[in-house]
């Protein structure tokens, strides 16, 4: 390729038009040729508004393109999306593919790539968003200095896999692992509750760290997207405190974990040697993850992680790198996920009414009047 921009279609008009707008930030790497869809109004007008061929099968591709970015869902959300990426690295395309993906199938795409010469990459994203890379920087630190004593971690079970991506890529790997069955429910505290309770709760070893997991295993077949209660908060429980992603999209929190010294009596300290450790705050917000608005996620935060995981993407096509020791952990990632998954069972269906979010404004206006 000789350098040049990398002839790309993108397949999926849905959170594909986030990876349109990403291709369009590298200009040096990527040339958009084409969008890859079903046809229907929205990809037709998607496909114009950004003077982009509209194609509708693999089949009708020209020979040139050298990439595709698939973002269609895969079997297990009942999709084409591994099919379409086979048959595009059968004609020596390199995929970069949007999660979840089977293990089976992912095992079988990797295999397929290694044949072809291709370059295929899955992309659980949210590891790419900001506050969530600062979040692994800083937890790679805080292995470094000492242990990893404990998890806690939740999620909803839409975007369960990339909590589990982002999990093992805090503990610096996923093996070994153990999953509890869910804890059971007890009778009178569901009798009393005004409400349904969202939440699975497994203990887990994952990596040799305990771990506790929440899940809310709850599904609107007609609005799979919505009605999540938060998508990830994870702490990690470390030697010197807790660090803590309060939520995908920041902020990232440190809490110095309390200690003060006893004096000859046995009384806890808090002046004199010793004690400059005190000074500290409870709780410092890491610079630079500071949740932005949701417009801005859509307009900026999620087309800037779709550039960061494209990057890596081209670094590779480039270098020709072998596809399968990087598949290694996102294997591993997988059958973790099936696992949990399989413990969780069947999500229970929802379909609640529209929500009416709350502004801070909102709560603002009672504050003072108790």
């Amino acid at each position: 390729m000789n350098g040049r921009p990398l002839r790309t279609i993108v397949c999926g008009t849905g959170f594909g038009r986030f990876y349109t707008r990403a291709l369009e930030l590298l200009p040096e790497d990527f040339e958009p040729v084409g969008v890859l869809a079903r046809g229907g109004e929205f990809s037709r007008e998607h496909a114009r508004r950004h003077g982009l061929p509209l194609y509708t099968s693999v089949a009708e591709l020209p020979e040139d393109v050298d990439a595709a970015c698939v973002v269609v869902g895969s079997a297990v959300s009942g999709g084409p999306g591994a099919e379409i990426a086979r048959d595009l690295l059968a004609r020596g395309v390199h995929v970069l593919q949007e999660h979840p993906v089977h293990h089976d199938e992912l095992a079988g795409l990797l295999r397929a790539a290694r044949a072809s010469g291709t370059v295929y990459h899955l992309n659980p994203f949210y590891r790419h968003v900001e506050p969530v890379r600062r979040f692994l920087d800083t937890a790679r630190e805080v292995r470094r200095r000492g242990r990893v004593l404990a998890v806690d971690a939740t999620s909803a079970v839409q975007v369960l896999y990339p909590l589990l991506d982002v999990l093992g890529r805090a503990l610096g790997g996923v093996r070994p692992w153990a999953l509890t069955e869910p804890l059971p429910g007890d009778a009178e505290v569901a009798h009393l509750a005004a409400t349904a309770q969202p939440y699975r709760v497994l203990q887990a070893t994952v990596a040799g760290v305990p771990v506790t997991l929440r899940v809310q295993n709850q599904l609107d077949p007609s609005d799979g997207d919505n009605h999540a209660l938060l998508w990830h908060r994870l702490s990690l429980a470390g030697e010197g405190g807790v660090l803590a992603l309060a939520d995908t999209h920041g902020p990232v929190l440190w809490h110095p974990r309390l200690y003060a010294p006893r004096d000859a009596h046995g009384r806890l300290r808090s002046t004199g040697p010793g004690t400059d450790h005190l000074d500290e705050p409870a709780t410092t917000v890491l610079e630079g993850t500071l949740p932005p608005s949701h417009r801005e996620i859509f307009a900026r935060v999620w087309p800037e992680a779709l550039a960061r995981a494209l990057r890596d993407f081209a670094a590779d096509v480039r270098a020709g790198t072998d596809p399968l020791p990087r598949g290694q952990f996102d294997l591993s990632v997988c059958r973790l996920w099936h696992d949990v998954t399989g413990r969780l069972g069947r999500p229970e269906i929802i379909r609640p009414e529209r929500p009416d979010p709350w502004g801070i404004a909102d709560l603002h206006e009672t504050t003072g009047k108790s």
